[in-house]
C-alpha cells in the first residue's frame, strides 16, 4: 500500500506569507491531482507555540537566517510562521483536503524545531506518523509539499530510516533555496530514496 505525505502547505510558505517560498503557491493543484493516485493521503501541518525558539525574535541581536546552536543541534533562526491558530498556520484553502485521513502536526515544543513529519529534530519525540502509517498496511510513501530542501526532505529521509520505500515528488514540491536543495537530494538518492 502507498501513501502520499503532503507537507506544510500552508499560507505562511505562500507567496506573501511570513516565510515564504518562492513559486509555492504553483504546486497546490498539482498536489490536488496526484491525491486520487494513492492509496492513503495524509498531511504535516507546522504548528508552533508563540515564542519559539527556532524564531529569531527569541533571541536578542539575531536576524533572520543565522544559525545557532540550540539544545546540542544546528538551528537555523526563521521568521515567526505558522503560529497555533493563525490564518498564517492554516492549510491554503486551494488544497484539496477531502481525501486527507490524518493531519500530523509538528514543531509544538517551544524548545526544538521539527522539519520532519516523523520526529522532532533532535529525535526525541514522535509524532505518531510512522505507527499510523504502519498500522494501515503502508510500505511505500511519496512525498511532495514545502519546502523541498527542508521539511520534505527530512520527512522522506526519515521514512527510508523507518523502513518505507521513500520518494519525492519533485514537480509537487519547491524548495526555499534551490542549491541546498541540489546538495541534500543527492544525499537522499544515495540512501536509497528515489526522486520522481
Amino acid at each position: 500500500m502507498n501513501a502520499l505525505i503532503i507537507t506544510d502547505v500552508q499560507y505562511d510558505f505562500l507567496p506573501g506569507g511570513a516565510l515564504a517560498v518562492n513559486h509555492g503557491d504553483e504546486i497546490v493543484q498539482t498536489i490536488n491531482q496526484l491525491q486520487s493516485k494513492y492509496d492513503l493521503v495524509i498531511a504535516t501541518q507546522d504548528w508552533h507555540p508563540r515564542g519559539h525558539k527556532s524564531f529569531f525574535t527569541s533571541h536578542p541581536n539575531k536576524k533572520p537566517f543565522e544559525e545557532i546552536w540550540l539544545n546540542g543541534l544546528n538551528q537555523v533562526l526563521w521568521p515567526e510562521h505558522c503560529i497555533q491558530g493563525t490564518k498564517g498556520a492554516e492549510l491554503v484553502s486551494e488544497l484539496s483536503t477531502n481525501a486527507i485521513e490524518a493531519i500530523f502536526r509538528k514543531g509544538m515544543d517551544k524548545e526544538i524545531d521539527s522539519y520532519s513529519g516523523f520526529f522532532d529534530n533532535g529525535r526525541k519525540k514522535s509524532t505518531g506518523m510512522s505507527d499510523y502509517l504502519k498500522g494501515r498496511g503502508v510500505t511505500e510513501v511519496a512525498v511532495c509539499g514545502l519546502a523541498t530542501d527542508y521539511c520534505v526532505y527530512y520527512t522522506a529521509n526519515d521514512a527510508l530510516d523507518l523502513g518505507f520505500k521513500s520518494s519525492i515528488i519533485e514537480r509537487a514540491s519547491k524548495p526555499i533555496d534551490p542549491e541546498r536543495y541540489e546538495r541534500v537530494k543527492k544525499d537522499f538518492q544515495l540512501r536509497g530514496g528515489s526522486i520522481l
